[in-house]
């Protein structure tokens, strides 16, 4: 990997607008199950498939069977942020990152002193009232019994992104022109086969498209640098 790191570390320390765009790889290392992997989420065996259990029509007609997941295996409270998460939150107090943009929904950017987080699929530390809009903890949706309800009695509703539900329209423009302006993209951690997240890559009009993940993805032929290695051993390294 050492020619191929000298010119990411190059790349790195020249950058002015550098962009972070990370998928469920970068949580991995901190302890946090993906959902694609050989043992990830999707290839574990539930009474439902996953990928029904947290769409919008699953959460409407059986929210105590969502709930029952999500809590078991969505909600991952009391992990830490990794040397990857560190890195980049060093990188934005010195002004050379302008903005991560992510898959994740566990806030870990933002636990690492991250500020311009992106989050496009959400994040489980928000919580509101499907009712009245009032506003809750992760802490209380995971230690409620059952289906966690407001006082006026309406379900609280993760703010993330389920299956069947439109992005944040916002948070894809405010990526898309983060993305469009960088001078360095680093794309790692993802599978990019998720739309319409993985797409957002395609805004990047520069010539230093970085890849970094353990696997081939459909994107390696368009990236002007691919490694193939772990993020704790490359962000360690940085």
């Amino acid at each position: 990997m050492s020619s191929e790191f000298d010119t990411l570390k190059t790349w790195v320390d020249e950058a002015k607008r550098l962009v972070f765009f990370g998928g469920a790889g970068v949580s991995t290392e901190s302890g946090i199950p993906d959902f694609r992997s050989v043992d990830g989420l999707y290839n574990q065996k539930y009474k439902y498939p996953p990928e029904e259990i947290i769409s919008a029509t699953f959460f409407r007609e059986r929210p105590e069977e969502f709930f029952a997941f999500y809590k078991e295996k969505m909600l991952p409270l009391g992990f830490e942020p990794n040397v990857t998460h560190k890195v980049l939150a060093r990188w934005e107090r010195e002004g050379k990152l302008s903005a991560v943009v992510t898959q994740n929904i566990d806030g870990l950017h933002q636990k690492a002193g991250s500020k311009n987080v992106l989050e496009l699929h959400g994040s489980v530390l928000r919580n509101y009232c499907t009712r009245c809009g009032r506003s809750y903890s992760a802490a209380f949706v995971k230690n409620s019994s059952g289906i966690p309800r407001c006082d006026c009695g309406g379900i609280v509703k993760p703010d993330v992104v389920l299956y069947e539900e439109s992005l944040d329209s916002d948070v894809m423009y405010r990526a898309a022109r983060a993305i469009s302006e960088a001078d360095v993209l680093i794309v790692a951690g993802t599978s990019l086969t998720v739309y319409p997240a993985a797409g957002m890559i395609a805004y990047y009009r520069g010539s230093r498209m970085v890849l970094i993940n353990r696997d081939h993805t459909p994107y390696d032929n368009e990236a002007d640098l691919v490694i193939h290695d772990s993020l704790g051993k490359v962000f360690s390294a940085l």
